[in-house]
């Protein structure tokens, strides 16, 4: 008896194993395919990991296969070397790790479709035409002659020979041309570049002399904000294509790819392709296809296109490395940069970090030598840096968040035929307490940190050392019952606005105002009109935009990150109030820039306005240092969502007393919680957290494979929802 075909599968589950199934006799699975599968009353597709004739299982009752609907492997060795470290590292299934890597249809059971490219050609009787035929009817006689000569031509070279429709249906209609169809070609080493490369400076020449191409090498270009940094991204992707190798291009936000991908498209001849959520389903399919067949050149996308396939890779850049949005938040929680990186490293293709104002890990890895640090400390052109007054608000009276100076100085600005950026610091749920009478916050009496507001309970709670205290009437400084919680919103703040200045056309940009498709490129589109405006909004607006007429930018809030209850709050405050005043002044027009604060003389908002984002960074690296925090420590978190708070924070108490039987805490390795999450209540469910901060990854690692064993085998109530966060980035 012929023994049998065992194939073992990958499956979108909550479970941390392979599945096992009878494959046909004598076919042959491809590692990489996908396979249609029973699963309980339902019906899966799974990744094919192994091909095999022995099982765990009892033969008799494993399951057949019910398609296989690959021939050949789908997803390529490299993808799966690091669909499968990702799920190794962030601890989490393997089937929902390739289930995140995968677009919707892939996923669904549809097959990839690549695009086809149109081409004119001769017709049997139009090769039987001499050199010069036509003579008569000159732009005829020319498209044969080009005919004639290249053999054939597709629409954008009858568009550059000026060629029109009326020319090409004539001689149609003579029978003496045809339009073929075929796929397009892989990427071929040459010239790829439409327009000349702009004239570099002499730290972008020092810059991009430095990348290596044959080789895996990890560069941080820290680069003040109009420096100059996407220049020597297009110019590292021009010697790229010239090897006929592709790019990916990762950004944090899909608001910025209609212009990064103008950009690329103006300047480059080869094919450029988006992959991010805004796309629907079937654009996306196309561009993984394309990018996987090689026809893309450059694949410019969001976090999740760090799983794309590329037929010859050969360079990979990160633009806004700092930026949160590159961590997922929810499901399969990694992080796109550090799998860029890993992809990079397996790949042997250097991969650039762009930034103004590097994330401390980041940072931390230059000047331990791990990453070539690459820096731009001037703008590029005639732009100079804005120039930074702090506002002092403490007992002012604010309209709609705004003080009057900032009013008066927005005023003049339009009044000079300017736009004006007025910035909302929105980051966190939880906001801190703050005594708008004389500045005092609470602070936690055990640690260096700040006690954020539980409303719920109306207690102050530490996440560091878990003190906690009654929420105060009054205070303790000055007696002032004028206590509030920081932070304004942009509609509030927008009727302000409106309602001193109703001759100026107001434009938001939030979450709430580019909810529809095209909404952000329309909004960004009026202000590129040039007239005098208010441009408003949040976070959105400190990611790589060029406003070339914004003269005047207004930060609301600069207090949030200094007493934020998250120990990443100061260095996300640096990173934004820096990228946001980088958008003042760009081109030649001088910027100004007024922020707003409760604690003008706070040591670390005059380190950073004095001395500049980088030496900002290195004094919070020491506290760091100090504090046994990241970048120094690995740290991870558990989340434990319930209805019932009670249980939640039982469960998650059960699970700390469980792992400490096995590996009892040491000051290597340090267990904190459970304790209620900075936002305690969201949709419903209340959120809980344990933390777990080791001394190196190793440990770290050890720890939550015991933690996920005890998720997986433990009888965990039906009303709890459990997630692991490792390295999170978000504390809240």
């Amino acid at each position: 008896m012929p023994p049998k075909t065992i194939i073992r599968l990958a499956l979108p589950v909550p479970l941390r194993r392979l599945f096992d199934y009878l494959g046909e006799e004598g076919r042959v699975y491809p590692i990489g395919a996908r396979v249609r599968v029973p699963f309980g009353q339902r019906e899966l597709i799974g990744i094919v990991i192994e091909q095999t004739e022995d099982s765990e299982q009892d033969l008799d009752k494993l399951k057949p296969a019910r398609a296989l609907l690959d021939e050949n492997e789908l997803i390529p060795s490299d993808i799966r070397q690091l669909v499968d470290f990702c799920s190794r590292y962030y601890q989490c299934p393997l089937g929902e790790a390739y289930n995140t890597a995968l677009p919707k249809l892939l996923r669904n059971g549809e097959a990839v479709s690549l695009p086809q490219q149109e081409f004119l050609q001769l017709s049997q009787e139009g090769l039987g035409l001499p050199p010069g035929g036509l003579a008569k009817a000159r732009k005829q006689a020319a498209l044969l002659t080009a005919l004639q000569e290249q053999g054939k031509l597709d629409k954008t070279d009858l568009k550059r020979l000026c060629i029109s429709n009326a020319v090409v249906k004539a001689m149609q209609e003579k029978g003496l041309l045809c339009w073929e169809s075929e796929q397009l070609p892989t990427i071929k080493a040459e010239e790829q570049q439409k327009q000349e490369a702009l004239e570099l400076n002499d730290e972008q020449s020092a810059a991009l002399e430095q990348l290596r191409y044959q080789t895996f090498a990890c560069y941080l270009l820290e680069g003040t904000t109009g420096s100059g940094k996407t220049e020597v991204y297009l110019q590292a992707i021009a010697e790229v294509l010239r090897q006929g190798k592709q790019a990916l291009v990762m950004i944090p936000e899909i608001g910025l790819t209609p212009q990064t991908l103008g950009r690329f498209q103006n300047r480059f001849r080869c094919p450029v392709v988006a992959i991010h959520s805004g796309l629907n389903d079937k654009e996306r399919l196309q561009a993984w296809g394309m990018a996987k067949s090689g026809q893309a050149g450059i694949i410019i996308g969001t976090r999740s296109s760090v799983f794309t396939p590329l037929y010859n890779p050969g360079i990979i850049i990160i633009d806004e490395e700092h930026d949160l949005s590159f961590k997922q938040q929810d499901g399969v929680r990694y992080s796109g940069r550090d799998l860029a990186i890993f992809r990079a490293q397996k790949a042997g293709i250097p991969i650039v970090l762009g930034t103004a104002t590097p994330s401390l890990e980041t940072l931390h890895n230059a000047i331990q030598g791990r990453y070539h640090h690459l820096r731009l400390t001037r703008r590029a052109g005639a732009a100079r840096p804005p120039a930074i007054s702090v506002d002092d608000i403490k007992q002012k009276t604010l309209i709609g968040g705004l003080s009057q100076n900032s009013l008066d100085a927005i005023g003049n600005t339009l009044a000079a035929g300017n736009q004006v950026l007025v910035f909302l610091n929105r980051r966190g749920f939880a906001p801190s307490l703050i005594c708008h009478n004389c500045g005092w916050v609470a602070e936690c009496r055990h640690c260096s940190a700040r006690m954020t507001l539980h409303k719920a309970q109306r207690q102050l709670r530490c996440h560091h050392c878990e003190a906690s205290m009654p929420l105060p009437t009054q205070c303790p400084k000055c007696f002032s019952q004028e206590l509030i919680g920081q932070g304004y919103g942009t509609q509030r703040s927008e009727e302000t606005l409106q309602e001193y200045f109703p001759e100026t056309q107001i434009i938001r940009i939030d979450r709430d105002s580019t909810r529809k498709k095209q909404a952000m490129h329309e909004l960004l589109h009026e202000v590129d009109q040039g007239q005098p405006c208010i441009l408003l909004g949040t976070q959105m607006l400190a990611k790589g935009h060029h406003f070339p007429n914004v003269t005047l930018v207004v930060i609301v809030d600069a207090d949030g990150g200094l007493f934020s209850g998250d120990f990443r709050g100061p260095e996300r405050m640096g990173q934004l109030i820096t990228q946001v005043a980088g958008r003042a002044g760009r081109a030649e027009k001088p910027g100004r820039v007024i922020i707003q604060s409760h604690n003008k003389d706070h040591p670390l908002l005059e380190t950073l306005l004095e001395q500049g984002y980088h030496l900002f960074a290195r004094q919070i690296l020491r506290e760091r240092q100090l504090a046994n925090m990241p970048p120094y420590r690995q740290l991870a978190l558990l989340h434990c969502d319930s209805k019932d708070g009670i249980l939640a924070e039982s469960y998650l108490q059960g699970l700390r007393q469980w792992l400490e039987q096995y590996a009892p805490p040491t000051p290597e390795r340090v267990y904190l919680g459970p304790f209620p999450a900075p936002m305690e209540k969201r949709k419903q469910m209340f959120r809980f957290q344990l933390q777990f901060n080791c001394e190196n990854r190793r440990q770290m690692q050890q720890l939550l494979q015991l933690a996920g064993q005890y998720l997986e085998q433990s009888k965990m109530p039906h009303n709890i929802r459990c997630s692991l966060d490792v390295d999170p980035l978000d504390m809240m």
